[in-house]
């Protein structure tokens, strides 16, 4: 059995819209990405080290979102990873997957590359429908309470004048 190492984020960002939205948290919209080659919808997410010899999880993570959908991430905090099995050319893999809950700070989505056919900016409220694969629906019911939290708090500190870092 092979065994692979990946890394990848959960990216959010506030919702531009002008759309009042009264829950906490549902102002914040979710970027997933369609696959190229098996079509499903995915956080990005890529091979630890296959560009970088040493590369760290973290500089994956942020390496393959901005690769995979034009968008830069800050990193906020890690989330437990993720391990599953799959079956490719008759071979069987054993992957674990490191996801980084991201803040985006900049890119397009416009310039993903050409692993995604599709890059998109979901309401939170959408995204598990939206997910393809029981590995990414796991990993969001661990990220989408966080998020809710983190962008509440970041929304307080805002109102009262607090600095929200660098």
């Amino acid at each position: 059995m092979k065994q692979e190492f990946s890394a990848g984020g959960i990216v959010f960002r506030k919702d531009d819209s002008g759309q009042a939205r009264m829950t906490p948290g549902e102002s914040v919209l979710i970027l997933v990405c369609q696959h190229s080659q098996h079509h499903g919808w995915v956080f990005p997410k890529g091979f630890i080290g296959d560009h970088v010899v040493g590369e760290s999880k973290e500089d994956t993570a942020l390496r393959e979102t901005q690769e995979e959908t034009g968008i830069i991430g800050k990193i906020l905090e890690p989330l437990p990873e993720i391990t599953y099995m799959y079956e490719m050319d008759g071979e069987k893999h054993q992957k674990t997957v490191y996801y980084y809950i991201m803040e985006s700070v900049g890119g397009d989505i416009k310039n993903h590359d050409w692993e995604m056919e599709n890059v998109e900016w979901l309401p939170i409220e959408e995204v598990e429908n939206r997910l393809t694969f029981t590995s990414d629906k796991t990993v969001w019911e661990k990220a989408k309470e966080r998020i809710r939290e983190l962008t509440t708090d970041m929304q307080v500190a805002e109102r009262v004048g607090f600095p929200q870092g660098d």
